[in-house]
């Protein structure tokens, strides 16, 4: 019922402000077909919402801009905050673009908006159900029943890890979850092989904080939580770790890549929101991400526009 009167009330909205397609002109494609060995997506804090209408056509647009691609992608990666409120309603509008994008597979974070207002065990229930539905869909092989979770794509692995507990705006990762993550990095981070931290919100103190979180005089606040000196502990030990984060809605700039001990830290934009606090702000940001054999390459791109922004890429080189 709520999904039909928010299609009723978006379809008045397009009425007023007509859609805007991406570009066709400037397609995503990878640098070196020849060469790449995984290319994904990378987007983070959509917050679809069913009553904040502009967030859905930047949405839709991004995805559109996916399904123009004229090189393979391996899977679109998103750094948690899906659903503005957690709703059934918002996570279906989701999934009936993403699953157009002609993708292969869905990694996905929860996000604190994805969390706050539900009961845990029902947070559970519904992100997974959705991330699994999409990926059945899809025909990968990725199937979780919690919220922390690894997956390989072509001898790549992503390590997400998610709360253990409704909290508002931080994280709570366990010490099981973080003994988990340590005997998994122990394992996966090879020599000369980047592993992919997916955490929805960045450690302290980096990425701007806590000035990019908006009030630059509480400096516990935009963090991941009070396990985060744990966390940059147990990834800082091994080398090629890639964090990737979302939560502050900063737009491409120099907030957006730092290296924090070993850890190489990425900060994505929002897919639909605004940005700020970056040199380019705009919404429906985010990157391309492409890895070979001895380099990360984060290739900014405005997919509600459908074109790159090269000034803004992030090269990563792996340590032997």
């Amino acid at each position: 019922m709520f999904y039909k009167l928010f299609t009723l009330f978006l379809s008045i909205y397009y009425m007023i402000t007509p859609y805007a397609a991406p570009a066709t002109t400037s397609p995503i494609k990878v640098l070196n077909e020849r060469n790449v060995q995984l290319a994904f997506v990378t987007w983070g804090d959509p917050q679809v919402s069913n009553y904040m209408f502009d967030r859905e056509p930047r949405f839709r647009a991004a995805t559109e801009d996916v399904a123009n691609s004229k090189s393979d992608l391996d899977a679109i990666l998103i750094v948690g905050d899906i659903a503005e409120n957690g709703l059934k309603e918002e996570y279906k509008i989701v999934s009936d673009h993403l699953k157009g994008t002609g993708v292969d597979n869905y990694i996905m974070a929860v996000g604190n908006h994805d969390v706050r207002l539900r009961a845990y065990k029902q947070v559970v229930k519904r992100f997974t159900g959705f991330q699994n539905e999409l990926n059945a869909a899809a025909e990968s092989e990725l199937v979780i029943d919690k919220l922390n979770y690894t997956y390989e794509i072509n001898g790549y692995t992503f390590v997400v890890l998610g709360t253990d507990k409704s909290v508002f705006e931080e994280s709570y990762i366990s010490d099981a979850q973080l003994t988990w993550l340590d005997t998994t990095l122990k394992e996966k981070a090879v020599k000369g092989k980047p592993v992919f931290v997916i955490l929805h919100q960045p450690l302290k103190k980096t990425h701007g904080l806590p000035v990019t979180w908006g009030n630059g005089t509480n400096e516990n606040a935009g963090h991941v939580g009070d396990q985060s000196e744990e966390l940059y502990e147990i990834m800082n030990k091994y080398k090629n770790i890639i964090l990737i984060t979302g939560h502050l809605h900063t737009g491409f700039g120099q907030y957006s890549y730092e290296k924090i001990g070993n850890i190489h830290g990425v900060n994505v934009p929002s897919t639909t929101i605004v940005n700020k606090d970056g040199d380019y702000n705009e919404p429906a940001t985010g990157y391309i991400t492409e890895v070979y054999r001895n380099k990360v390459v984060f290739r900014a791109r405005d997919f509600a526009k459908g074109v790159y922004v090269p000034e803004y890429d992030i090269e990563i080189k792996l340590s032997k």
